[in-house]
């Protein structure tokens, strides 16, 4: 394996993602183990005039509040309430009380039993128990229901909730009472599973064979693998290159049984170790830069590949979606920067942040202390481009190659993704190329053909990528895709997946703003006597029979001079006043904002 120039001073830098999931969107994020320097916090301030005002304020609630203070609350408020005065949402501060679930975000690792869980119909359901896992090896079956977990029921508990009941220390026993259907009757089992360490497999092939382990090798008469890596764990570096071993891409090219191509799939993976990243992009370059790290506070690094444990030369396409962020958007652009690989799919997330984390050396609470996660520096790909997006870009996260640009609807997506799930469900009972009624398990040869995998997997991008690497093999050059948009096509299919994304978050908002206006109605409607107690003016500028569509808002400066006439084109106006940065004015200010039009420049309107 080659090495990668590391960082000067001493940290694990990580590039973690939010995000979905739900969840913290990954961004590069590093544990700072050499803390950062006491100097000032701000140059106009000294140390203490800074906290002056925050402890004076502090001590008078705390002597004089009418009720007792909840000072831990008051004490996360205000640290909170600092860092959100970045404007930045991946600087947070994470509570001690909270720092396991966060080291589990960043690590995919905690301790259980080992599977994947849902609520169906009131209870637990086992969606697929982990590969190896204490689950696995116990007999916890797919399709399992959970009715109690040491006892207690699952039933009107939430997901989270059994979750807690299942994790524990490593050793531990936790009993399970589940509920097993098959052969038309329903038997319940008590399984006693012995809790340990869980690694959550990053590494997955396109199917599962026989035994339930990941069959990584797509078309076997082409050679061409397919890997699908869905986060940049610590564990993840090892899991690609044993992924790697087994389809024989050390082998040299052409000799008998090397790798043909690989399809590596980083769509919707959020991030996680940069050092991960940095040796997966090292495994495929022989030098060159991969990325590079920039600051304020922190020196500019430059991290670039080295030829020795270089794989040799065989053709690759990473295929990207716009959940693609961080660890991804560099290894997927790395390549393609040096023409290492092509990119399919859409553009990737744009999540070009380098965060580090830091232990707080006071606890905050009684639970000790917590962690500082804050942005540090930007990283840039080899071309220079930066990866980050902000509300000012047009430009951000890596573009699929020229000819490779395989937009998929929203229907396509959710097709695509309940194919995969079932695909990811380890089914111990069926033979490898066995059928069940109803369902039929495809066979290696199927999954060589690209219109297969369109018709059957629902997977276009998938289906575009291994028809781009056959013809790669035999052509000896990438051919665009029959099914993708033009270069121009592309850029514009960009802005508009862009608009129809802001468009939605506003049609959520406008819903989520009708909702509370409903609300209010009913609640004055219901209190129709006490209308007088009723303070209107935060959201009231003018009675809600007027008629406004048709009229006119006249905008004046400070000094009384008309800067713009706007049309009034609908009755919205006032919801969006609400929150703006105006209120109704005093009777001598409306007489003095009234100069004579002949002040007023001609702007139009």
């Amino acid at each position: 394996m080659a090495s990668c120039r590391r960082m000067t001073f001493l940290t694990v830098v990580l590039i973690f993602l939010t995000g979905m999931l739900a969840a913290r969107l990954p961004a590069t994020i590093s544990v700072v183990q050499d803390e950062v320097q006491d100097t000032t916090i701000n140059k106009k301030l000294s140390r203490y005039e800074f906290f002056d005002p925050i402890v004076e304020v502090y001590s008078i609630v705390d002597q004089a509040y009418v009720d007792e203070p909840d000072r831990a609350a008051m004490q996360q408020a205000a640290i909170n309430g600092m860092l959100e005065a970045l404007s930045d949402p991946y600087t947070e501060f994470v509570p001690a009380v909270e720092r396991a679930q966060f080291q589990k975000e960043m690590t995919g690792q905690f301790v259980g039993i080992g599977a994947e869980v849902i609520l169906e119909g009131g209870y637990l359901r086992i969606v697929t128990p982990l590969e190896d896992s204490p689950a696995y090896n116990a007999g916890i079956k797919a399709g399992d229901r959970v009715l109690d977990i040491d006892g207690e029921s699952t039933l009107g508990k939430t997901v989270d909730q059994c979750i807690d009941k299942l994790m524990g220390k490593p050793g531990e026993l936790v009993n399970l009472l589940i509920e097993r259907t098959g052969g038309g009757k329903a038997e319940k089992i008590e399984v006693p599973i012995k809790r340990d360490n869980i690694v959550v497999r990053a590494a997955k092939g396109f199917k599962r064979d026989g035994a339930g382990h990941w069959d990584y090798l797509i078309d076997p008469d082409r050679r061409i693998g397919y890997i699908r890596l869905t986060q940049f764990t610590p564990a993840s570096g090892k899991e690609v290159r044993d992924a790697l071993q087994q389809l024989r891409a050390d082998h040299a090219a052409g000799s008998p049984g090397a790798l043909g191509g690989l399809i590596l799939d980083v769509r919707s993976n959020p991030g996680g170790l940069l050092d991960v990243a940095l040796e997966l992009a090292d495994l495929f370059l022989a030098d060159g830069s991969i990325v590079s790290v920039k600051g304020r506070a922190f020196s500019d690094e430059t991290y670039s590949a080295e030829e020795p444990g270089t794989l040799p030369e065989f053709p690759i396409a990473v295929i990207v979606n716009g959940q693609s962020a961080s660890a991804s958007e560099i290894v997927a652009g790395s390549l393609a920067d040096h023409g290492r690989a092509i990119v399919v799919g859409t553009r990737t997330f744009g999540k070009g942040l380098v965060q580090r984390v830091q232990d707080l050396k006071r606890a905050s609470n009684e639970n000790g202390p917590g962690q500082l996660k804050f942005t540090a520096q930007r990283y840039y790909l080899p071309s220079g481009r930066l990866i980050q997006r902000t509300d000012e870009s047009t430009i951000w996260g890596v573009d699929p190659s020229p000819g490779f640009y395989i937009p998929m609807t929203e229907e396509q997506q959710i097709a695509r993704l309940i194919q995969r799930r079932d695909r990811d469900i380890i089914r111990a009972d069926v033979p490898a190329l066995a059928s069940l009624p109803g369902e039929t398990v495809p066979r290696p040869e199927e999954w060589s053909s690209p219109d297969w995998i369109t018709e059957h997997a629902a997977d276009m991008q998938l289906a575009a990528a291994l028809r781009a690497v056959q013809t790669r093999l035999v052509a000896g050059a990438w051919e665009p895709d029959p099914n993708a948009a033009t270069p121009e096509a592309q850029a514009q299919q960009v802005r508009l997946d862009q608009l129809r994304d802001l468009g939605l978050v506003r049609e959520r908002m406008i819903r989520e703003l009708t909702r509370v206006e409903d609300r209010i109605t009913t609640m004055e409607s219901a209190s129709e006597g006490d209308r007088a107690t009723i303070d209107r003016s935060g959201f009231d500028f003018w009675p809600d029979e007027t008629v406004l569509s048709g009229g006119h808002l006249d905008v004046f400066n400070k000094d009384g001079t008309l800067v713009r006439t706007l049309d009034i084109t609908g009755e919205d106006l006032e919801r969006w006043l609400i929150d703006a940065d105006v209120k109704p004015a005093g009777e001598a200010e409306k007489a003095e904002a009234a100069p004579a039009p002949a002040t007023s420049p001609d702007l139009g309107k």
